[in-house]
């Protein structure tokens, strides 16, 4: 039996789940494989700036807590894919809602962090 998750806890282990999902490339990874499965190397392709090692490590996190199902292929030379889960889907049309929202939102966020940076204007 498992206490109920509590991410304020400071000790809860959701806390690390939280740590996952929340991550710039386990998003891009979940929106990436919505369409289907794709093979590491296409992921690479389609996520600009992720190295091999964090692709690779986050996809074992993914995983490991079961949003996403490693498809080995015995094929030569070995082919494999991997795919959502069904809650790797749940989650994954989370993310692609946050995807759209910074995508609709960055004009303005580049905006105000513009007038941020320029600081206070003199006389004011």
């Amino acid at each position: 039996m498992f206490l109920p998750a509590n991410p304020y806890n400071m000790d809860c282990p959701s806390r690390d789940m939280l740590d996952l999902i929340g991550g710039k490339w386990a998003i891009l990874i979940l929106c990436c494989l919505q369409q289907g499965p794709v093979r590491t190397g296409a992921l690479m392709r389609q996520i600009g700036g992720i190295s091999q090692k964090m692709l690779t490590q986050t996809l074992r996190d993914l995983e490991r807590d079961g949003f996403v199902e490693r498809i080995s292929h015995p094929e030569v030379p070995p082919r494999v894919e991997y795919r959502l889960t069904d809650l790797g889907r749940s989650l994954s049309d989370l993310a692609r809602t946050m995807e759209q929202w910074v995508v609709a939102h960055y004009p303005a966020i580049l905006e105000q962090r513009r007038r941020s940076c320029a600081g206070p204007r003199p006389g004011a």
